[in-house]
């Protein structure tokens, strides 16, 4: 009872460790580049989670919905040592995607950016919290084709329990400090990666 507690409480508190977590990169496509409202912030926080995950050496996943008729990722995002997945289900859990995660028994949070939030990422967040994953949306890097649609799938998400965050947030929670070995690496990619016109939190 007293390590069910235990568990209890960390779930609650969701704090982030790089080998009990994956980033996944949602459908940040080339046919969204004029459809998405403020896309250029999407880009630059994904670009931020994918250059952290390198350094920290936490796995990360891409998918792209229907690439033939969407286009392929954006060029601006290196996604070389990322597991790029193609689907044409509107969640990130298409059967592929499903069974390479059934292969990191060890992972309980999910850390989500990309597009869009009240659809393709809303609809994956659902799915990891019924399968009781604790999910985190940075809020920086997660846009819809409009500010209403992106409200409202945040909001949906946060109601059903995810959490709402930010790209710095999480990764300053991965490294707790300034003597982690990868603390100079993140506060450059930090400073790289920060954008004249951020996405506001709601």
């Amino acid at each position: 009872r007293h390590h069910a507690r235990l568990a209890g409480m960390a779930r609650k508190m969701a704090r982030l460790s790089p080998d009990k977590c994956i980033f996944l990169v949602c459908d940040v496509q080339e046919r969204f580049r004029s459809a998405i409202h403020n896309f250029p912030a999407v880009v630059a926080g994904s670009q931020r989670m994918l250059k952290a995950a390198i350094e920290l050496k936490i796995p990360t996943i891409v998918t792209e919905q229907y690439p033939k008729g969407l286009g392929k990722t954006v060029e601006e995002l290196d996604v070389s040592r990322a597991e790029v997945f193609e689907k044409t289900t509107f969640t990130m859990l298409c059967p592929a995607v499903a069974a390479r995660l059934a292969e990191h028994s060890q992972v309980t949070d999910f850390v989500l950016v990309g597009i869009e939030a009240h659809v393709c990422v809303q609809q994956t967040t659902l799915d990891l919290l019924e399968q009781g994953f604790n999910v985190h949306l940075c809020v920086d890097a997660l846009s819809s084709s409009t500010p209403v649609d992106r409200a409202c799938g945040l909001h949906r998400a946060e109601r059903a329990g995810a959490y709402l965050t930010t790209t710095e947030s999480v990764l300053m929670d991965l490294i707790r400090g300034k003597d982690h070995p990868s603390f100079k690496a993140i506060s450059a990619n930090l400073k790289e990666t920060k954008l004249a016109e951020p996405l506001g939190f709601l």
